[in-house]
């Protein structure tokens, strides 16, 4: 098998939020970093249908309301590591992943979640505690433009 040392990727999303009174809480899973449900695309899917899939592979979450509006793309690049390595090399995917990530924002009134085996933890958090979690300059990007998309009443 011809290894490729280059992978070009895109992965849907969604920051998942809920009321609480008056308080927005948003979901944020964890497995090395506090993130929002995303993942590949299976075939035949579109982006919808990829978000709603993967949040229940995720967190358990079917009940979701996609915000009309919001749509939020980044892009970054990393170098797979450990486990995530060793398989791509065995299946002759590139080791150095260019993404494109595309968020939604869903609203959803479930509080109960039930983490997959790809995340160890999961928090619902105001805006203000939240960024205290968030490492990656992406994702707090990302985060602040949702988190003003609701306060601006869309």
């Amino acid at each position: 098998m011809k290894m490729k040392l280059f992978a070009f990727e895109k992965s849907v999303g969604a920051v998942v939020y809920r009321k609480k009174g008056d308080e927005i809480r948003y979901l944020f899973l964890f497995n090395n970093y506090w993130g929002f449900p995303k993942g590949h695309p299976e075939a035949g899917e579109d982006e919808e249908m990829t978000l709603r899939r993967e949040t229940m592979e995720e967190s358990g979450i079917s009940d979701l309301e996609i915000m009309k509006g919001f749509r939020f793309s980044n892009f970054y690049f990393y170098a797979a590591k450990g486990r995530e390595k060793e398989k791509r090399l065995a299946s002759g995917k590139g080791i150095f992943i260019f993404k494109r990530a595309v968020f939604y924002l869903a609203r959803t009134e479930q509080e109960n979640v039930a983490i997959s085996h790809e995340h160890i933890a999961f928090k619902w958090l105001g805006y203000e505690e939240a960024l205290g979690y968030i490492r990656y300059a992406n994702i707090r990007k990302l985060f602040r433009k949702a988190h003003r998309f609701l306060l601006s009443g869309n």
